[in-house]
């Protein structure tokens, strides 16, 4: 049976975007130039609630392109895939083209 989790409050689950080590024709690109920290959105909980009980809700949805910090987050290990769980406001933004 497949899990599927659903984040709590505001977090939001990601899965990393692994960038290519190599170009089209070959290349092999160095491991600075091929680090971003971005990650497509899985799974966003229903919100946070403020001190009257208000739900604040989360700012990203799924299918979401999102540049994540360089260290945080907890992993999560769903079948045999690695995801990241992060607090909205830990994302620093969306990834637009």
């Amino acid at each position: 049976m497949a899990k599927r989790l659903i984040p709590a409050l505001n977090r939001v689950l990601v899965e990393k975007i692994v960038p290519p080590s190599k170009t089209s024709a070959g290349i092999l690109l160095p491991e600075k130039t091929s680090k971003l920290n971005a990650a497509k959105v899985i799974a966003v909980g229903p919100g946070d609630r403020d001190k009257s009980g208000n739900v604040i809700p989360v700012c990203f949805k799924e299918g979401d392109e999102v540049l994540l910090p360089e260290y945080g987050g907890s992993e999560v290990k769903l079948g045999d895939k690695m995801f990241h769980l992060f607090r909205d406001d830990d994302i620093l933004g969306h990834l637009v083209e």
